[in-house]
């Protein structure tokens, strides 16, 4: 696959807001404080990444968004989270993909004892319309090979392959807002590029996306903007072309 072109970077407050995260401080068991007061926009149609080392905060401001911090006895004690204008935080995780947000977490996190279509269709469980086999069909658009697997049993897919299971398990959902929490690791570089490029054309037709990346190289390429969390908070922040220029981010992140 061709290395993907960077797009010259547009600054997100210009744009229409989808997703907005203010101020906002995340507290484990009622004591631990592990995010202090970060703050994001996501514009509607964008990707949008989030860099940091291990124990930034990064995995827990998705958890804060898609409410899956209440799973984990976390709780956001102070800021806000609005989506579409509406406050969503503290939200239970099954409303929130009900207003359209859907996290790929960390590992995928698929069912391995079910086939690829029965993952796929999972992906679709909060919706009630007559159009789940069209976005089947959608889903194998993105990913042929999952066309050609269908009914094999998620355990026995290679990695890649798990990861487009969960990828497109979330958009069987109908997502305005995909959350994506490390979908390259692991991953050989071949399928890493085609993730990548997947994932830039989810972007591109529309469906916002927060991703969350160890290769800061890849997700600095992918992504029009970034955000820098170090021990909980946002260190640095701006168009992601940018970002890639900064001394900082190319001694802490990019080698050199």
């Amino acid at each position: 696959m061709a290395e993907l072109a960077v797009k010259p970077a547009e600054n997100p407050v210009e744009k229409e807001i989808i997703l907005s995260v203010n101020n906002i401080e995340v507290v484990y068991d009622e004591v631990i404080l592990v995010l202090r007061g970060i703050s994001l926009d996501v514009p509607r149609g964008e990707l949008v990444t989030l860099l940091g080392p291990n124990g930034a905060g990064k995995s827990t401001t998705l958890k804060a968004i898609s409410g899956l911090l209440k799973t984990e006895d976390g709780e956001v004690t102070r800021g806000s989270i609005t989506f579409n204008g509406e406050s969503i935080a503290n939200s239970a995780p099954d409303e929130i993909v009900r207003k359209g947000i859907f996290q790929v977490m960390e590992g995928r996190r698929i069912i391995e004892d079910m086939t690829v279509i029965e993952n796929l269709r999972l992906g679709a469980f909060t919706r009630k319309d007559k159009f789940i086999k069209d976005d089947i069909d959608k889903v194998f658009h993105y990913f042929p090979r999952l066309k050609e697997r269908r009914t094999q049993w998620a355990r026995t897919l290679s990695g890649g392959e798990q990861q487009m299971v969960a990828i497109g398990r979330a958009l069987m959902s109908k997502p305005r807002l995909l959350l994506l929490d490390e979908p390259s690791m692991g991953l050989s570089p071949v399928m890493v590029q085609e993730i990548a490029g997947i994932i830039v054309e989810i972007a591109e037709r529309g469906v916002p996306v927060v991703l969350v990346e160890q290769n800061a190289e890849l997700a600095l390429r992918l992504a029009k903007f970034a955000y820098v969390l170090e021990t909980g908070n946002v260190a640095l922040e701006g168009p992601a072309r940018e970002l890639h220029e900064s001394d900082h981010v190319r001694r802490a992140y990019l080698g050199g």
